[in-house]
């Protein structure tokens, strides 16, 4: 009869285990390679110090605050060249945040609306949407916003063009709609005015109005009560099985208050009225902004259409047939029981496609538009030669939009993903 052997003694911890006993081994390997990476930093850190102190230049944003010196065309907040450059900044930073805002409104718009043509049945709208993605996605962004620069430029005619003759009683040149001019300058649209004002809050970037902020706090309580409303239906559908009908009311909550409030308030739109050689009423957009946000659109339209339509080819067909099935037309069929199951799918690729576009729009300064690119890593950065604090300043604010960007998108996906139990 054969004996286990005795198991072997305790003999404590030894060094030789941090390497050799896989217990220890991932540890000691991590701990390695944060100290590599901590003196790889540290000896670019001090290496950067001594260049500098051998140029006679030092690591401060002093600059910052000292008189900037030159104009901004495009300014969402009250700016003349007499403020600082942290002043200009922030300009040029709102100038990226609000073209990357439309931008990623505007691609989303487009993308889904091709992705979802190009599964039609019709061959010819197919093809036609077919065309336009692999157009221009495979054309570099820049190139395309060369492209609407130079036609606006180039094939849109003058301000003036759409003088009326006084003989004829026409324009040379008819308004698109009749409230938009394209013209070779800038692009005049509408604008919205209020003949009576609940006043304006100063705050340190810009006066903000009240008339604006009450209609801002509508909106919100409009969709407070609207979610509540859902949700007391969906409550109703899980006990009864019958949902009631509730889009009728969510429209008169949407649309109601508002339009009781900016009636009130006495809405006045302004639309574009020639005047010598220039439209003086209105707003004029500059043809840079405008070129901006149709190149970076129409190109990442591109992408998110191909995304759209992997998410909805995911879906399994089962899923429409049982749609079929119980009656729904193909139209609702897609809204109701398609678009929110590849969700799932779309989502993830999409937060990339809005933080290409962001990033992206660091091509403005090709067309002329300043932005964050323009003026703290442009016109600033050439002006004061700080160009370390202006390059790793600019890096710092992308990289936090990228993540603010990120995290937005990611929280959503949490809330529209498929929930296991």
């Amino acid at each position: 009869m054969t004996t286990a052997p005795d198991a072997p003694e305790h003999t404590g911890f030894r060094l030789s285990q941090l390497i050799y006993d896989t217990r220890y081994r991932s540890m000691t390997i991590q701990i390695v390679v944060l100290f590599l990476v901590m003196g790889f930093v540290g000896w670019l850190v001090d290496n950067t110090i001594q260049n500098l102190n051998a140029l006679g230049k030092d690591f401060n944003y002093s600059f910052l605050g000292q008189r900037a010196g030159y104009d901004i065309g495009n300014a969402l907040i009250p700016y003349n060249n007499d403020m600082t450059h942290g002043r200009a900044l922030l300009v040029g930073l709102l100038n990226t945040l609000w073209v990357s805002f439309l931008g990623c409104i505007a691609a989303t718009f487009i993308g889904v609306l091709v992705g979802v043509l190009r599964l039609s049945k019709n061959w010819l709208v197919a093809r036609l949407m077919t065309i336009y993605v692999e157009v221009f996605r495979n054309i570099p962004v820049l190139l395309w916003i060369l492209v609407a620069i130079a036609l606006l430029t180039e094939v849109a005619p003058s301000p003036n063009a759409y003088k009326v003759n006084a003989a004829t009683g026409e324009a040379k040149t008819s308004m698109l709609f009749e409230s938009v001019a394209f013209t070779n300058r800038y692009t005049a649209i509408p604008s919205i005015h209020f003949d009576r004002s609940l006043g304006s809050l100063d705050t340190a970037l810009a006066p903000i109005s009240l008339n604006f902020l009450a209609i801002v706090l509508v909106l919100l309580a409009s969709w407070f009560v609207t979610k509540t409303l859902n949700n007391r239906a969906a409550q109703v559908q899980a006990k009864t099985g019958v949902r009631p009908t509730t889009w009728w009311k969510n429209l008169a909550i949407w649309v109601l208050p508002v339009v009781i409030l900016v009636t009130a308030l006495g809405i006045n739109p302004e639309e574009p009225a020639l005047k010598g050689f220039n439209f003086v009423k209105g707003t004029n957009v500059s043809n840079a902004f405008v070129a901006l946000w149709a190149g970076l659109s129409l190109y990442t339209a591109a992408f998110i259409a191909e995304i759209v339509r992997a998410g909805i080819l995911a879906v399994s067909k089962g899923q429409s047939e049982a749609a079929f099935a119980l009656g729904l037309r193909p139209n609702r069929t897609m809204s109701l029981v398609i678009l929110p199951q590849a969700l799932r799918v779309i989502i993830p690729p999409l937060i990339s496609q809005y933080l290409n576009l962001t990033k992206n729009s660091s091509l403005a300064i090709a067309v002329g538009y300043l932005d964050l690119r323009g003026t703290l890593g442009g016109i600033t950065l050439n002006q004061t030669g700080r160009e370390l604090e202006a390059i790793t300043l600019m890096m710092l604010i992308y990289l936090v939009i990228s993540l603010l960007i990120s995290g937005g998108m990611n929280i959503f996906n949490n809330r529209v993903k498929l929930k296991e139990r």
